[in-house]
């Protein structure tokens, strides 16, 4: 899936401008590796409102000693992206139901 909406959804977030996807995603994970050092706690909550996993966070970053946490953090936040897209475009209405039909 292409994941550009996933990240221009987060990168508002997390107030940044994204260009394109591979310079977008490092811009990303140096955002979240400033907030882990800086204010930990608004990414605590931003984290929260976009729903990421805490369990599947602590286990990937437990996996992963060697791996920088900001790419970690940040694969996790568009792959929850991703799927609320995913999940609104399955509930997309139906545009072949007749006006007589709809609510």
């Amino acid at each position: 899936m292409n994941n550009t909406q996933a990240l221009q959804a987060i990168s508002t977030e997390l107030g940044l401008v994204v260009k394109d996807h591979s310079s977008g995603k490092q811009a990303l994970a140096e955002k979240v590796n400033d907030l882990i050092n800086n204010d930990f706690q608004k990414l605590v909550s931003i984290l929260y409102r976009m729903d990421v996993s805490e369990n599947k966070l602590k286990q990937l970053l437990k996996e992963n000693p060697g791996t920088d946490a900001g790419m970690i953090i940040t694969d996790l936040m568009i792959e929850r992206q991703e799927e609320k897209i995913r999940s609104r475009q399955g509930y997309k209405p139906n545009e072949n139901i007749s006006d007589d039909e709809k609510w």
